[in-house]
């Protein structure tokens, strides 16, 4: 480990491009290397302040504040750098839109949003190392590293200040579908789940979420039948509130784990899948629709298609064990089976 600049604080000040963001967020860009759980220890500590006075990781910095830093330690630069460089540069990341205020783009399954937690390198990243004359390319939601699909990039400030403020309208102004195969034989065509979500820290320092009745917040996710075999079943889950986790814990509370979950899931089902072709958690973006942050009048449909090992793997389903469940209208790459393998 070594120390970044100088041995005493660094001051900061917010430029216009920086404006409405949050302290944390902020932070988490302008520190690389430090890991998040310090971050918001001094944040907590009062190390931090904004303005010679304390603050919280939910302030939104303002053109013209005055951020106190205390010294910092980062990691080395992993010798393999330059290596990790060369193929960040070959990741593909499908174009679904761009126009002047927003990028989006379908991202592949096993890329985090953004490097960190032993990741040295994420889309974000990978984006701005393709697009070194982009003067401005920011996050607007996140995805699990594990979860492909549809994801939103900012390249205004002010645009991604209309998408943070759209994710966090109670209403969901946007609706977001995903795709799921989960084990067990799900019956409802329809059903809502409305149980509350608490996030925790194990022994260990890793975040995970669980229904808590006491201690969580509100969320809730409306889930739909799709298509069902003897064992698993596809659902599509529609997020009417973008906790973290949600739609993995609310799940495998109910006894329906989805297939290649590493955290929530069933592990020796999710080990025995590997044999039968599935090599990672069936979870996809599949859709997005909203408002155009800074277009009115304009309401964007994002859709990414369901990649092609989660279609295989839905092939082998059919081939080996004959769905008793398919709904009327399948999402793109979802085809329906043979005719007589239908009981509805």
């Amino acid at each position: 480990m070594t120390e970044t600049g100088k041995k005493s604080v660094t001051y900061l000040t917010i430029g216009a491009e920086e404006a409405g963001q949050r302290l944390d967020n902020y932070l988490v860009r302008q520190c690389k290397g430090v890991p998040r759980s310090h971050l918001y220890r001094i944040l907590r500590g009062g190390e931090v302040r904004v303005n010679k006075k304390r603050s919280t990781a939910d302030y939104r910095v303002q053109e013209g504040d005055s951020i106190r830093l205390p010294p910092l330690r980062v990691a080395e630069r992993p010798p393999l750098a330059e290596i990790e460089a060369a193929a960040q540069a070959r990741v593909v990341l499908p174009i679904l839109f761009e126009d002047a205020a927003l990028l989006v783009i379908d991202k592949p399954a096993g890329i985090a949003v953004h490097g960190g937690s032993g990741v040295s390198f994420g889309v974000i990243e990978t984006l701005r190392q393709q697009r070194p004359e982009a003067r401005f390319l920011e996050l607007a939601h996140r995805l699990d590293r594990e979860t492909s699909g549809v994801l939103l990039i900012g390249k205004k400030r002010s645009a991604l200040n209309k998408l943070h403020d759209m994710f966090r309208e109670a209403g969901q102004l946007a609706d977001k579908r995903y795709l799921m195969l989960v084990r067990g034989r799900w019956m409802n065509p329809l059903q809502q789940v409305k149980l509350p979500l608490h996030k925790y820290l194990t022994e260990s320092g890793e975040r995970r979420v669980r229904v808590d009745a006491g201690q969580g917040k509100p969320s809730h996710t409306v889930f739909r039948l799709l298509a069902r075999w003897p064992r698993f079943s596809l659902l599509e889950g529609q997020l009417k509130t973008g906790r973290t986790h949600q739609l993995r814990v609310h799940l495998a509370h109910l006894g329906y784990p989805i297939l290649g979950d590493e955290k929530y899931g069933d592990f020796a089902l999710n080990k025995a899948l590997q044999k039968e072709g599935l090599k990672r958690m069936a979870l996809h973006a599949a859709r997005m629709e909203c408002p155009h942050p800074l277009e009115a009048d304009k309401r964007l449909t994002l859709t990414a298609p369901l990649p092609e090992p989660l279609q295989r793997f839905i092939r082998h389903l059919d081939a080996t064990g004959a769905r008793d469940f398919s709904a009327e209208h399948l999402p793109e790459g979802l085809a329906r089976p043979v005719s007589g393998n239908v009981v509805s």
